[in-house]
């Protein structure tokens, strides 16, 4: 760990141990979590934490200590607290994920930034070449839209080609995704192209599934993928992360998500072999050629608190039974009940078994909705925040040739709404949604009210 003792990486001096175990008494009560959530909108049924999560208010109180540090004598704040602060934060990490050592871990913003990063040393290789034209970035069809324009930006310009992976949705089994992945390897490798990175999403974002990660990744180690990248914007907080048992290359995570830090901050793990490679922060301050943790940790002046504040999201999480299990635990347990509960009174379906769901959960839409487009299931989202006071992604699920698709009793449903359950959410927000969409439902104006021509 001889990183860990480079002043620039926070110096000799240990950090302050927090324990990832919960207090086995004194758990926070429902009044106190109201509390620390009070600052939320009342008027606002929020049921998408999964967009950009929830920062309860001592987080947030510990945030501005940070801050205010700085501001009162920003040399000392840099020269002798900076370094420290996000190597304590880095550790806390570590031991989260079950990394082996703590330079695998570099803070940055956000999942975004981490994939920009990954993306750049393999655009590098292209344009340097290193790899063939026409090697191959292999990606799940539903990866975020800002990866999929990093590919864009790092990888297809440079000469390389990608293949996106057709997952099926509604989805039934990990074997359905497992089979689907496989063939996207099948066309990666023709013609004696070769995968040079292959992009796995943990849990997918719209729709929301929570892939089998492990298994894809071994898929790729014995297809002989050079690299796996796991974008796991979702996971922390929300499902079990052992990266040594994953096995990728690279995996990334938002703390700001489901782990109740600040926005933004996300880590990025890089395995041991992996920091070998060309990878370098975007932005290149005078830490550059130290190693990425350190690249990272400077990137001029910046605001950082939202770095140093892991700590306290973790103090935080252990005010829970059972800690960060139990609140994942619950989270899943009730946006399965929700989720079913909207799906009975809509009389549709969800998207996905429960096991294969974590804190969210995807729900069929009446097709009396007339979803037609992603353009009209982002207006039908606009009016549910406008007019019915609502917080949910809604994904347009269109009909690929030969699909029959899901139908209800009114025909062939294309929407899908993504609820979320965080531990501030009552009955009564997913309540004001369900009735909501039975009024709609039952308008006859819908059309000319939401998707005006």
């Amino acid at each position: 760990m001889e990183e860990a003792k480079d002043p620039r990486n926070g110096g000799d001096s240990s950090p302050t141990q927090v324990s990832k175990k919960p207090r086995i008494s004194g758990y926070i009560t429902e009044q106190e979590i109201h509390e620390e959530f009070s600052h939320h909108n009342p008027n606002v049924a929020r049921i998408n934490n999964g967009s950009f999560g929830s920062c309860p208010g001592s987080v947030l109180a510990a945030q501005k200590n940070w801050q205010l540090q700085f501001l009162q004598q920003p040399d000392d704040f840099y020269f002798n607290t900076l370094r420290k602060g996000i190597l304590h934060s880095r550790t806390v990490i570590k031991n989260l994920i079950n990394a082996d050592d703590v330079d695998e871990i570099s803070l940055v913003d956000n999942a975004t930034t981490a994939a920009a990063i990954v993306l750049q040393q393999i655009g590098r290789a292209f344009a340097e070449g290193k790899f063939a034209k026409n090697d191959t970035v292999l990606m799940l069809h539903c990866a975020y839209e800002a990866v999929k324009k990093s590919i864009q930006a790092y990888v297809t310009r440079a000469g390389g080609s990608v293949i996106e992976v057709q997952l099926p949705f509604p989805v039934n089994s990990n074997e359905e995704i497992i089979a689907e992945f496989k063939r996207g390897l099948g066309k990666g490798k023709a013609n004696g192209k070769k995968i040079r990175l292959a992009i796995i999403d943990h849990i997918t974002a719209l729709p929301c599934v929570v892939v089998p990660v492990k298994e894809l990744v071994k898929i790729c180690r014995e297809e002989g993928v050079e690299q796996v990248f796991v974008d796991a914007a979702h996971a922390i907080g929300s499902v079990d992360i052992n990266v040594k048992e994953i096995g990728a290359d690279f995996y990334v995570s938002n703390l700001h998500k489901w782990f109740f830090c600040p926005p933004s901050v996300a880590f990025l793990y890089c395995k041991k072999a992996s920091s070998e490679l060309d990878v370098h922060h975007l932005v290149v301050s005078h830490e550059y050629g130290n190693g990425l943790p350190i690249e990272s940790a400077w990137v001029g002046t910046r605001d950082y608190s939202s770095q140093l504040v892991v700590p306290a999201a973790l103090e935080f999480v252990n005010r829970f039974e059972d800690g960060i299990q139990g609140i994942m635990k619950r989270n899943h347990e009730e946006v399965v009940k929700m989720g079913r509960m909207l799906a009975e009174s809509w009389r549709t379906n969800l998207g996905s078994p429960p096991e294969m769901c974590a804190g969210m959960i995807m729900v069929g839409l009446p097709s009396r909705l007339r979803v037609s487009s992603a353009d009209d299931a982002l207006r039908l989202r606009s009016h549910l925040r406008e007019c019915h006071g609502v917080e949910v992604p809604i994904h347009f699920q269109g009909l690929r040739d030969g699909e029959e698709g899901v139908k209800d009793k009114d025909g062939v449903i294309t929407a899908y709404a993504r609820i979320s359950h965080q531990i501030y959410n009552k009955f009564e927000d997913y309540c004001r949604f369900r009735d909501a969409v039975n009024h709609l439902a039952e308008s006859r104006q819908i059309c000319r009210t939401i998707y005006p021509v």
